[in-house]
């Protein structure tokens, strides 16, 4: 009874809905087949692939399963034989589906065209949404961005439809938000070439940033690899109220756990407290576990979930996750590597900065903090939206606090921005007024797209080196990311916060507790926001913005003009010469906190991401010289003059010597930013030696054919100086788990070894040693 009012629902949806946009499925095994997307009617969600793979895992290790491990493990490429140890075991993995955003897409697209192969295995699609800068305005700023960027959207556009992508136009949204609107579905694996791609763990996806070259090998139709994660619970008791938000669970768990305490494991939500929190609420709180260093985040498929996936033309896909639930939530008994509890009952407004996420303060108490510790207090911007903060009951609880002000007269007293997650956000907002109240109360509504939160803002209304502070419902804040000041002080909220902060205009307003003056003279306290978590009509799906591949690509042509300041056709790197790195000059030693943002900047920058020679003219310009504590100022070791990072990279390698770079602790946190890896390894870098790596970036640099290797004793980090030479020996017998050793050479000709470790394994020593992941590929293609 239940099949046949699953084929009527979907045969009765379809009708409605209109037939261009929805597939109506058959029978198969008993069991409706059922599109994964709206765009992709003969791609289907195989939960029965995923059942048959959990149980034989599940009877293999003998016990309860977490949720993340269930669809982790029934996504192995071999279930049967696969080694299976948390936190030590590399899988082998067979995700479905890949997503990337344009600024990364550009580099994806060309290793994938290196690669030979005439279309990708799996759906993936291209979103067009990093390059649109804000300056004045949507419509405006998206016009501009059109005629700039034409030779970059040209490319990808083209690119999209010979290799068989799906390309989301200019305008579109922002890929997270896209990805949860149609493409994130529960028990789904999904990679993303972008850091917040686990924004899709809101739907009960497990959706993974990584690197382009990671998204190739999927692409290609290679398994892709990742170390076995371990599992971080994280049980919520009580429910959300008040002021309080889905934004201050990952806020408060950023504090927990800091930049590198998710580092290696999955962060899975569960409890009773789970149930209080919106589908897209959830999404933000996994959004923003990129922060943290987590693999992913995800929770566990329940009635919130089923309820967006309906309001967003995907009530088939409810309808066969319900019927297998019992894979989409964790097992009874399951065991958390660690387990931290929040009481959402008690948790309380936050805000977190400025420079970092994790430093997390209750609202309550940032003024005091800001006065004591020297922050601006005033609040010169208040900027709302990005892939974080961008749903519709986001936009609807900042719309109810900028209500209450102009009832009593007020505007803004801060500087306000808007960003829309996506068109369909767009476009609702507006047909439901919350636009217009945002305006009102003088806010600017940015276009679809990222736009100050990566950098992409043209900010007008300070000067360079000017101390200011910002409040933002982003999910970073690294020292220059929004708006490349160093002396902005950034700090992260949720949305209604900012608005009810930028009402006020300065950090030492809350909401909770304090008073404003209305236009006629009285004081009022604002209440505490209400809004709808969905529209109570359907989404208005806006422009359609969407270019379906066609069926045969192998006639379109692709161009890449030999001059482009924008493109350049990729060179293979050179193949590793089987002998040791000797004698290695250090590029610098960093000092402190080394971003994917320090190691190759954004901003300015986006537009040389397709051009690798170009933008390797940004590397490492943020980083700090231990020597002389500047950014983008080291020694030259042949001539002995200080020089910009790049410009000695450069004279390093047309003079063939080879360079290693020392950095400190969880070096590369941050973005996804692959070209942080391809840069050093183009411009003559070979070894990166640290005390710890954030996860994509390891994996990045071991892709390229560099060496990622960590002290063995982090106190080794002080042994080394900038003026030394280095040498790593031991590589003729390069083996998983086996150091290697570093001979240190002191200028005044004494010498000492130190031990270094790597998480190298047998495939990935195969990359090194062919130059590149994608070298190696194209080894095995012509074998």
């Amino acid at each position: 009874v239940s099949f046949t009012l699953l084929i009527f629902s979907s045969f009765q949806h379809a009708l409605n809905s209109g037939l261009r946009r929805y597939h109506v499925a058959p029978v198969l095994c008993q069991r409706a087949k059922v599109a994964m997307s709206h765009f992709e009617p003969n791609e289907y969600v195989n939960y029965e692939k995923l059942e048959k793979n959990i149980n034989i895992v599940r009877k293999r290790l003998d016990r309860p399963l977490t949720l993340s491990e269930k669809i982790v493990y029934g996504h192995l490429d071999d279930p049967e034989k696969q080694e299976i140890e948390r936190g030590k075991t590399y899988l082998r993995l067979r995700p479905d589906r890949v997503a990337m955003q344009d600024a990364t897409a550009q580099m994806a697209m060309l290793q994938f065209i290196s690669s030979g192969l005439p279309k990708v295995a799996v759906p993936s699609t291209i979103h067009c949404d990093h390059l649109i800068e804000a300056q004045s305005g949507g419509e405006k700023d998206l016009r501009r961005a059109k005629d700039i960027n034409q030779e970059v959207y040209n490319f990808l556009a083209t690119a999209g439809a010979k290799y068989g992508v799906g390309f989301w136009k200019p305008g579109s949204g922002i890929i997270h938000q896209i990805i949860l609107e149609n493409y994130s579905y529960p028990g789904v694996m999904l990679i993303g070439t972008d850091s917040h791609t686990p924004n899709g763990g809101g739907l009960g996806g497990v959706c993974i940033g990584v690197g382009g070259a990671d998204a190739v090998d999927v692409m290609a139709g290679i398994p892709w690899e990742l170390k076995c994660p371990k599992v971080i619970g994280v049980k919520l008791t009580g429910k959300l109220s008040g002021w309080s938000s889905p934004k201050d669970v990952i806020l408060k768990v950023a504090g927990i756990l800091t930049v590198k305490g998710g580092t290696g494991a999955i962060i899975e939500y569960h409890g009773p407290g789970v149930d209080s929190i919106s589908c897209t609420g959830m999404a933000t709180i996994c959004n923003m576990g990129a922060e943290i260093g987590a693999t992913t985040s995800i929770f566990p498929y329940n009635a919130r979930m089923k309820k967006y996936l309906s309001k967003t033309g995907r009530a088939e896909i409810a309808a066969l996750a319900d019927e297998f639930q019992q894979h989409l939530v964790p097992d009874s008994g399951c065991q958390y590597d660690q387990v931290i509890e929040i009481n959402l009952s008690e948790l309380k407004p936050h805000i977190n900065g400025p420079f970092t996420p994790d430093l997390a303060h209750p609202v309550s108490d940032i003024g005091a903090v800001a006065e004591k510790e020297g922050w601006p207090i005033d609040i010169r911007v208040g900027l709302i939206g990005s892939c974080t903060n961008s749903s519709y009951e986001d936009m609807g609880r900042s719309a109810a606090v900028a209500k209450q002000a102009l009832a009593h007269g007020l505007k803004c007293k801060s500087k306000f921005t808007i960003t829309p997650g996506s068109e369909q956000i767009r476009a609702t907002i507006e047909r439901d007024g919350y636009a217009q109240i945002l305006r009102d109360v003088g806010g600017l509504v940015l276009a679809n797209a990222c736009g100050p939160c990566i950098g992409q803002w043209d900010r007008k209304d300070i000067k360079k080196g000017e101390k200011n502070t910002i409040v933002t419902s982003y999910n970073r804040n690294f020292t220059g990311r929004n708006d490349a000041n160093p002396e902005t002080h950034a700090f992260v909220t949720s949305p209604e916060i900012v608005t009810a902060l930028s009402i006020a205009g300065t950090l030492k307003f809350n909401p909770e507790t304090d008073y404003l003056t209305g236009a006629d003279g009285k004081k009022f306290k604002l209440e505490a926001p209400d809004a709808d978590e969905l529209p109570k009509l359907e989404f208005d799906p806006g422009q359609d913005t969407y270019q379906y591949p066609p069926k045969d690509g192998s006639g379109q042509h692709v161009d890449v003009s030999p001059t482009s300041q924008r493109l350049q056709l990729l060179e293979p790197f050179d193949k590793w010469d089987g002998k040791d790195l000797e004698d290695m000059l250090i590029l610098i030693k960093v000092k402190g906190k080394c971003t994917t943002d320090h190691i190759s900047a954004a901003g300015p920058w986006l537009k040389f991401r397709g051009h690798l020679d170009n933008i390797s003219n940004n590397l490492l310009i943020g980083a700090i010289n231990i020597e002389n504590g500047k950014a983008n100022s080291v020694r030259n070791a042949l001539t002995q003059e200080f020089g910009p990072v790049p410009d000695t990279a450069r004279y390093y390698k047309k003079m063939g010597v080879k360079w290693a770079v020392i950095g400190d602790e969880n070096y590369g946190e941050g973005s996804s930013r692959e070209h942080a890896a391809l840069e050093p390894r183009h411009l003559g870098g070979r070894v990166i030696i640290t005390k710890s790596f954030a996860r994509i970036h390891e994996t990045n640099l071991k892709k390229q054919g560099l060496l990622p290797l960590t002290f063995a004793d982090p106190a080794d980090y002080n042994k080394i100086h900038p003026v030394d030479k280095l040498s790593i020996v031991g590589l003729a017998d390069f083996a998983p788990g086996k150091p290697l050793k570093c001979i240190i050479k002191h200028p005044n000709g004494s010498q000492e070894t130190i031990m270094l470790n790597h998480t190298f394994n047998e495939s990935q020593i195969e990359w090194f040693q062919a130059g590149s992941a994608l070298n190696r590929m194209k080894e095995l293609q012509q074998k």
